[in-house]
Parts: C-alpha cells; structure tokens; sequence
C-alpha cells in the first residue's frame, strides 16, 4: 500500500498495483478483490494474452461455471466511442434466439382494455393509476415496464424512481407501444435493451451455464451482429475493441479477433 496526502492535509491508501481493468478509464486506485479458491482453478484453464474461438469460449465458460446455482452466461465488449456525445451513445434492443434463461417480471401500465390484452399475453402485472401509485409509494417489484403513450405524462414524472433502476419506458426500445400484448411476448422471449455505459463498455447475460453450446453461441451471434449494426455514423477508429464472455463467478475469456472478423462479412 501507498500512503498519499490530499490537498486537506488527510492520509489516505491505494494500492501499489492497479487491479485488472476492462480499459484504462477505471480507477488504478480500486481495492484488489480476494478471488475464492474456485475462481482460482478456473483462471489456471485459461491461458494469459490468449484469444480464443467462440466456440472455444463457450466450453470454457460452461466448463468453469462450478456454482451451486445456474449460473448466468455474459458479454462485454469495449467500444470505440464516446459516450459524451449524444451521437455515440450505442444503445437498442435484440432478441436472442434462444432467450436468456431468466423469468422476466413484466408490468404494463396501460388503461383498459388494454391491460387485459397485456395480461392475456403473459404480462405479470398490468392497470394503471394502481400502478402508478405503488411505484409512487416505492413499489419497483419488476424487471421491464411496458408503457403505452397515453399514459407516458404520469409515467415520466416518476423518471426519479424508474430511472436510476433502468425501468424507465422508452419508445427506442420498444417499451412504449400501443401494441402492448406483442412487446410482452417479445420481453418474455428473450428481447433484451442493450446501453453503452460511461466507460465506452457494453454488457448482457446471453444464456445460462446449462444452455447447450450452439444456443449460447447463436445468442453471442445475435447478440454481437446487434451491436454492429448500432455504430454511430460519427464513430471513429476501431469500433469493437475487445469482447469477452464469462459466467457470474468465472473468469473472462476474450474471443479471437479472427473469429468476430468472420460475422462481419
């Protein structure tokens, strides 16, 4: 450890080596994590600065993921952009062929008759003004809200609850339609949003440990060809830095450049 002093005259520690980082706008200064003796094992099955297949990747993760539980299959990729400017924000939504593996809570806040479309279509819950004060009152018991425009002026004035929890409806990822009962099923099948973060990263679960290969793999396809078809016009330079697949508590692997090259032509 390394003792400073800020400009108040207090001390305060870092650590003298910087944890591993996705990319380089991360703080050097992030306290060093303690991996458990099964993460360990599993880093040893991968070779350091070595890129792998896709397919390669997959067997990797599914042979590490070691937890009691299911555990969740994810992507991250580091983009090329930057996400100060609104015209390089890379965001939208794709359905994965096979689905996450994941039970999706789904609300809809639509007046009748809709709402009872929504529910005949797998909605978990659905009404209006109900709804709207129970999330007023702190209620956020969902994973996606599915909104119709009608309704968006009581909806928006809740931004500060829905907001920060990712559960605002937006027209850009199909959460705001008339035609709720389809953008239900699509939720329930497996359509996820997408969103570049600050740091330039985006990242999803794309399947479960248990998924067979071939659906963990054309998920990461359907996953990945959505992300290229997202690039800003304004974007410069490399697009796709990097792209790595991990389970909850594994370790990452990169995918070979060769290998995403081959789902660009």
């Amino acid at each position: 450890m390394i003792a400073n002093i800020n400009k108040r005259g207090r001390v305060f520690r870092t650590p003298a080596q910087p944890h591993y980082r996705i990319n380089a706008s991360e703080s050097p200064y992030t306290t060093m994590k303690r991996h458990s003796k099964r993460y360990n094992a599993a880093l040893k099955s991968i070779t350091p600065n070595k890129s792998y297949t896709i397919a390669e990747a997959v067997a990797l993760v599914k042979k590490n993921a070691t937890a009691k539980f299911d555990e969740s299959v994810d992507i991250a990729m580091q983009l090329g952009v930057d996400p100060r400017k609104a015209d390089q924000v890379v965001r939208g939504t794709v359905s994965l062929p096979h689905g996450t593996g994941k039970s999706v809570r789904v609300l809809v806040i639509a007046k009748a008759p809709l709402d009872k479309e929504a529910l005949a279509a797998g909605a978990d819950h659905a009404g209006f003004e109900e709804y709207i004060e129970k999330i007023q009152s702190g209620w956020t018991d969902v994973d996606v809200i599915i909104a119709t425009p009608d309704v968006m002026g009581q909806l928006g004035r809740l931004g500060k609850i829905l907001g920060p929890r990712g559960l605002m409806p937006n027209p850009k990822s199909g959460t705001v339609t008339t035609d709720v009962a389809k953008a239900v099923r699509e939720v329930k099948a497996g359509k996820i949003e997408f969103r570049v973060d600050k740091a330039g990263n985006i990242h999803a679960a794309i399947g479960k440990a248990s998924f067979d290969p071939a659906k963990l793999e054309e998920n990461f396809r359907a996953f990945y060809i959505s992300i290229l078809r997202a690039k800003p016009a304004t974007a410069k330079g490399k697009y796709v830095k990097s792209v790595h697949v991990s389970s909850t508590m594994g370790p990452s692997v990169r995918i070979a450049e060769s290998d995403l090259a081959l789902m660009q032509g």
